[in-house]
């Protein structure tokens, strides 16, 4: 008599760890996400950190009829996430964990591809596609997708130095005995962007890697919350202290454990993604904020040495960087923030040392741009500007594009491509292409017709791409130019309509921008809209200069 074969070895699991704190209208949702995901998922672990909303006996009542989900409580709110998360690693006894903010839900499949590639690859940690979802819109940003456009496994996260620039922790899996073998946690209490530390910790460690283009995680995004995220809260200075804080740890860890590559891609990330997203809300807060910030951003930047500032010299960051560095007090902040925007705009003056040497202005003669001389033209920070003139019967886009050192000319700029796209959907309206004619020896100049009962109502992000003799091309954005200290906002007619009224505005970081509103009505709720943030900018101390500070929501 033959032998039974042996019983087929069952298949790896994942854990789920979702955490809470007092947000019972949106944690059945993440736990039934998780649960969702099938038979890769052995168990749910739900930490409530403190509620006092009734999450908890909502999710005991689930737990009753879900026999994968278990519900650990904590009696203090911790003030942050690190505690929590650490809660469900301990928790976990699945061989793998991936972790689920209570406000977000993961994808079909999710836990599925990242389990199936982790355990194909033999990876301790596995990661893929984070989508933010902007709510209630619905639209949707893959967060950092340049890491994840195919199947890829890394032997050590230095083969791949930008694994920095990811620094969730949610749209990953971790195989749990790495975490626990290394001792790797997060930090505890009230500590924001504990993600920057923990991923800090992981990549230390030199794990195996495998990234998947799947999407296995949806951040969703509500910036109208009464209570918004803690990363998403930078109206306080607070919130960049904390940013730093968890950057100069990061590094330090990276370092430490001698992962030189992956500190100084660390400093890089900061100088590219951090430094330029607060640069551009400097605008929205007031001098007390601006100067503090101004502060802890030059103690950060004094640490860093002539091999974080070499690579790439003329790279927005590092020049936005080096103005920081060298003035003791904030200055130029409405050029800064140009500087600092996507794609970056370099507006003029364009001001030379003595000797012919580009600089950042005679003010500061230690910043050089010299850099901007060999800078390839298609990554210049070009600067164009923009003007709209709305008329009954065929309004116009007037664009002028500025000379930079020599550069623009040198190329021969030809021409400008046109598209309008709405800040909703990223639907594409009204391309045009239109020449660029010479206006005398630093500028060139378009008109483009714009047919804006065409465009329809919204918001219309204006998108432009510089066209050169050689057949390079730039994308831009356009600097919003205003007439006499302001931007025109004029009532249209229109046969679909009746009327429109169409305001031209600056985002935060400067760039032009449209409202178009259609009918009386919309014309009265942009006008009650107006009315509103001249309220709002008296009462923080800006008396009539709204145009300047509207908040468009960006990041």
């Amino acid at each position: 008599m033959s032998p039974e074969p042996p019983a087929p070895h069952p298949a790896p699991r994942a854990a789920v760890v979702v955490i809470g704190y007092d947000d019972r209208a949106h944690v059945a949702d993440a736990v039934r996400s998780a649960l969702a995901q099938g038979p890769a998922v052995t168990e749910v672990v739900a930490v409530d950190d403190g509620s006092t909303d009734g999450s908890v006996a909502l999710l005991t009542r689930l737990a009753a009829v879900e026999p994968r989900l278990r519900v650990v409580r904590r009696e203090v709110n911790s003030g942050g996430c690190g505690s929590p998360r650490n809660a469900g690693i301990d928790a976990v006894t699945a061989p793998y964990v991936m972790f689920l903010d209570s406000d977000d839900v993961l994808p079909p499949g999710a836990v599925d591809a990242l389990l199936t590639a982790a355990t194909g690859a033999r990876a301790e940690v596995a990661g893929g596609l984070c989508v933010r979802r902007e709510l209630p819109s619905g639209r949707e940003r893959p967060w950092q997708a340049f890491l994840y456009p195919t199947h890829r496994v890394l032997a050590r996260p230095a083969q791949l130095p930008r694994l920095v620039h990811d620094t969730l922790c949610v749209n990953k899996l971790y195989r749990t005995g790495f975490l626990r073998d290394h001792g790797i946690r997060f930090p505890e209490g009230r500590f924001r962007y504990e993600d920057f530390v923990f991923g800090a910790r992981v990549l230390a460690a030199g794990p195996r890697v495998v990234l998947v283009p799947d999407r296995v995680y949806v951040w969703q995004v509500r910036r109208s919350a009464e209570r918004l995220s803690l990363s998403l809260d930078r109206k306080r200075v607070e919130n960049w202290a904390a940013r730093v804080e968890a950057c100069a740890l990061a590094y330090d860890i990276l370092l430490g454990a001698g992962q030189r590559e992956l500190a100084r891609a660390a400093r890089a990330k900061f100088l590219d993604h951090e430094l330029r997203m607060y640069a551009r809300e400097l605008g929205l807060r007031d001098a007390e904020y601006r100067r503090a910030w101004w502060a802890l951003a030059r103690r950060h930047l004094a640490g860093f040495d002539d091999t974080d500032w070499a690579p790439d010299p003329g790279a927005p960051g590092r020049l936005l960087g080096r103005v920081v560095l060298a003035s003791p007090e904030p200055r130029d902040l409405p050029r800064l923030r140009e500087l600092a925007a996507r794609p970056a705009r370099l507006l003029p003056p364009y001001a030379r040392a003595a000797d012919g040497t580009p600089i950042w202005s005679p003010a500061l003669p230690q910043v050089s741009l010299a850099a901007l001389l060999t800078r390839p033209v298609p990554a210049l920070p070009l600067a164009v500007d923009a003007e709209l003139r709305p008329r009954a019967r065929a309004s116009a886009l007037r664009l002028r594009l500025h000379e930079m050192y020599g550069r623009v000319a040198g190329a021969g700029p030809v021409g400008v491509d046109v598209v309008w796209q709405a800040r909703d959907d990223d639907r594409t309206r009204g391309r045009a292409t239109a020449a660029l004619t010479p206006r005398g020896a630093a500028l060139w100049s378009a008109e483009v017709p714009v047919d804006l009962a065409g465009l329809g109502t919204g918001i219309w992000d204006l998108r432009l791409t510089v066209r050169f003799a050689d057949g390079g091309r730039r994308a831009v954005t356009a600097h919003a130019r205003t007439s006499a200290g302001r931007l025109r906002r004029r009532a249209v007619p229109s046969v679909a309509h009746g009327v429109l009224l169409v305001r031209p505005y600056a985002t935060h970081s400067g760039a032009f921008a449209v409202r178009v509103a259609s009918g009386v009505r919309g014309v009265l709720a942009v006008a009650g809209g107006r009315f509103r943030r001249r309220l709002f900018h008296w009462d923080r101390g800006h008396p009539g200069k709204p145009d300047e500070l509207t908040r468009d929501g960006r990041t």
